[in-house]
Order: C-alpha cells, then sequence, then structure tokens
C-alpha cells in the first residue's frame, strides 16, 4: 500500500485529510492525497474540495490553482465502495447531496471559477477524473501517464457528466472508440486527442506547470478571469448572441477592472511607444 506523502497542509484552509493544499508565490497546489486509492474520488473529498474552492478564492496567496495527486496517480475516478457503496443504503435525499457535492466541485465550480486553474496529471487518469481534468483552464500531463474510459469493460457506462465532458474537447470518433473500446492511452495520445495542452516527460511535467502558472500570474487577473469566461460563455452562443456578449463583457470589464487594463496598454503602446502588443505584458504597477 501507498503511503501518503507528507506535505504540509497550509495554514488557516479547510482540508488537511483527502486534500493537501500549498502555496508557492502565488500558485495554490491543491493534491488529492488519497494515494493507497490512487486517489479516487470519494464523497468525503468532494466535501474537502468544496470548502477549499470556497476558501481559496478570497485567499490573497493564490492567483492561479494547480489540481494535481500525491503518488503515482492522478485520479483514477470514483472511488466505487467510498462513494457509490456507501450511498446506496442512505436515503434519497441523502445520495443526492453526495451526487450534488461531487458535481459541485468537479464542474459547477471548476468550469467558472473566478481564479485561472491548471490540471497537472502526474499518473493515472480514468473515468470520473475526466470531468474535473477537462474542467480546468488549462492541463498538462506527464507523456506517460495512462488515460482510460475503462467503463465498458466492468458491465456501465462512464458515469457522472462524463460523456459531456469528453465530448467539449475530443471528436466524435475519437470519444466513441475508447468510450465503446476501454482502451487506455498515453499521456502523448492525450495531447493529440486534445485532452490536455502539453505533454513532457516526468522529470519535467512540475517545472513546466510552475513556468505556465507565473505566465498566468503576470496577467492582470481580472482581465484573465473576463478573457476566460467570455470564451466559456460564447462558445454556446450563435455568432450575433456571441457579438452582443462579447461587446457588452468589454464595456463590463471597463469598470469592474481596478487596474484600467485597456487604458495603461494603448496610453503606453500609443503615446509613451513603451509597449509593444504580442511581446509581452504591459507594465503593470
Amino acid at each position: 500500500m501507498t503511503e501518503k506523502t507528507e506535505y504540509k497542509h497550509a495554514d488557516n484552509l479547510p482540508g488537511g485529510d483527502n486534500v493537501i493544499v500549498d502555496f508557492e508565490d502565488g500558485i495554490a497546489w491543491v493534491r488529492f492525497n488519497r494515494p493507497e486509492k490512487r486517489n479516487a474520488m470519494s464523497v468525503g473529498l468532494a466535501e474537502e474540495m468544496n470548502e477549499i474552492f470556497d476558501a481559496l478564492e478570497v485567499d490573497d496567496r493564490c492567483g492561479v490553482i494547480v489540481l494535481t495527486g500525491i503518488g503515482d496517480a492522478w485520479s483514477a475516478g470514483m472511488d466505487l465502495k467510498d462513494f457509490f457503496r456507501a450511498t446506496d443504503g442512505l436515503s434519497d435525499v441523502h445520495r443526492h447531496r453526495a451526487y450534488r457535492s461531487t458535481r459541485a466541485w468537479q464542474w459547477r465550480t471548476l468550469m467558472h471559477y473566478a481564479k485561472p486553474t491548471i490540471a497537472m496529471v502526474n499518473g493515472w487518469c480514468f473515468g470520473g477524473a475526466f470531468t474535473p481534468l477537462i474542467c480546468c483552464d488549462l492541463a498538462v500531463t506527464d507523456e506517460k501517464a495512462v488515460f482510460g474510459l475503462s467503463e465498458i469493460n466492468w458491465g456501465v457506462i462512464p458515469g457522472g457528466v462524463v460523456s459531456k465532458a469528453i465530448s467539449t474537447l475530443m471528436g466524435d470518433r475519437e470519444a466513441m472508440y475508447y468510450v465503446m473500446t476501454g482502451e487506455k492511452f498515453t499521456g502523448a495520445r492525450a495531447k493529440e486527442l486534445g485532452l490536455v495542452n502539453e505533454a513532457v516527460p516526468a522529470e519535467q511535467l512540475v517545472e513546466r506547470t510552475r513556468e505556465l502558472a507565473k505566465i498566468l500570474l503576470e496577467k492582470n487577473p481580472t482581465v484573465l478571469r473576463q478573457a476566460r469566461m467570455a470564451y466559456k460563455f460564447a462558445r454556446y452562443m450563435d455568432w450575433e448572441q456571441a457579438a452582443e456578449y462579447l461587446t457588452a463583457k468589454m464595456d463590463q470589464l471597463a469598470f469592474v477592472d481596478p487596474e484600467k487594463g485597456k487604458q495603461e496598454g494603448l496610453k503606453q503602446f500609443l503615446d509613451e511607444k513603451s509597449f509593444r502588443p504580442g511581446h509581452g505584458n504591459y507594465t503593470r504597477e
């Protein structure tokens, strides 16, 4: 049995049992901490994740979240014993509360979270783990990590909203192939399928993820949040709706951005000639 790694959980945060959080220069490393279960997701883990996300949203120590796993797995999916078997004997109300807790953090929160999120897939990623993977803004994986939608092999379909999640990133032919065959695939293949942004050697995974997080930390956080949300909502609209929505979103940004990034960027580009778009950020005070 894999021993739990002794990461120190940050002060003044919920969690610390199924989920460990530590901070590094604006990055919150949120780690699934059930290595003996390959970080399979239980009701207890869901409850901790909800509390942690609520806390990190208003914690100034956190500018970017990296979601990863302790041990040799990112997550093996839903814990069949500690989630499904544990809820079998409960009333409908209690069972749906457990489902609601899981849905809350895996996609309702992650999809529209106030701060940018990166999935760092350090090992096994199976079944239900595809939902939070896909709902993170960005993803980097070990090129040899093992992915799979293996439910067909033991007589069920991909649970929760996994089928919806994969349909947002994978083409129909690829998605249907892995849903129907249950075949495993590597992190390198996950990059080809569009499930992750990058697949790198294991020894480069943490550093590359850290580099990516630091790029995001350099951006105007209000503009970054608005840009993320603008894309996520516009993709479900037709062209006319998107045109109206994005125009309104740009107008809204002018009022809610405390840095007044648009004005500052234009001043540096047009007046001071000190900023060249495409060659880095405008200078932030």
